[in-house]
């Protein structure tokens, strides 16, 4: 289970456990259902990252809901996005897609509306990871809030060197990660398709 749960997964075990002793039945039966949850929610999972040097992995868990060109919001200029939407239900912790340099991280501030609505992109609290390749090609990971996300966590620092496949991060409760590449990375057609962070392929470098 990832670090950033067990306040929740504590909290709910010990709410329960003075439920319990007060008699409390339904309430204490409530509050472990939900610690449950929480400890489902915030599992991590190991992952096999593929090991074809031109690969891009999916930096998240989720259903693939956009492929295609799209004006980059940070940068305002177009780039090739893919559109990444996590349930309550998908595992939470995002992975870099591919070996890079962190450039920069800017935090944007914004509304919480459901993170699979297109407006989400530009209306919705959010993290944009500026990161560069050995080979200089740009690529900018964006954590989305959703309707219920309240806290979007990044482990990252600028300057920081990751590997294809490490933890960056996780949006707690339901939300969305884009990820951006330039024209010379070639997305696979897998709009539709579930992924897994770190694991799948979703692209291939030229």
């Amino acid at each position: 289970m990832n670090q950033v749960g067990l306040p929740f997964v504590i909290g709910g075990a010990v709410v329960s456990i003075f439920l319990l002793g007060l008699h409390l039945w339904p309430l204490a039966i409530v509050g472990g259902i939900l610690t449950l949850f929480f400890a489902y929610f915030f599992r991590d999972p190991q992952r096999q990252t593929p090991i074809n040097p031109k690969a891009i992995v999916s930096p998240a868990d989720g259903q693939v809901v956009f492929v295609g060109e799209a004006i980059c919001p940070f940068l305002n200029e177009k780039m090739q996005k893919l559109s990444i939407f996590m349930s309550i239900f998908d595992v939470h912790v995002n992975r870099m897609p591919y070996d890079g340099q962190v450039d920069k991280i800017k935090y944007r501030k914004g509304r919480f509306l459901p993170a699979f609505k297109k407006e989400a992109d530009l209306s919705n609290e959010a993290n944009a990871i500026f990161c560069h390749t050995n080979q200089n090609f740009p690529f900018i990971v964006v954590q989305i809030a959703g309707i219920l996300a309240r806290r979007i966590i990044c482990y990252l620092t600028p300057n920081q060197y990751v590997k294809k496949g490490k933890r960056i991060g996780l949006i707690c409760f339901g939300s969305k990660v884009d990820l951006y590449l330039p024209k010379n990375a070639r997305i696979l057609p897998i709009l539709g398709h579930k992924v897994k962070a770190g694991e799948t392929i979703v692209g291939y470098w030229e």
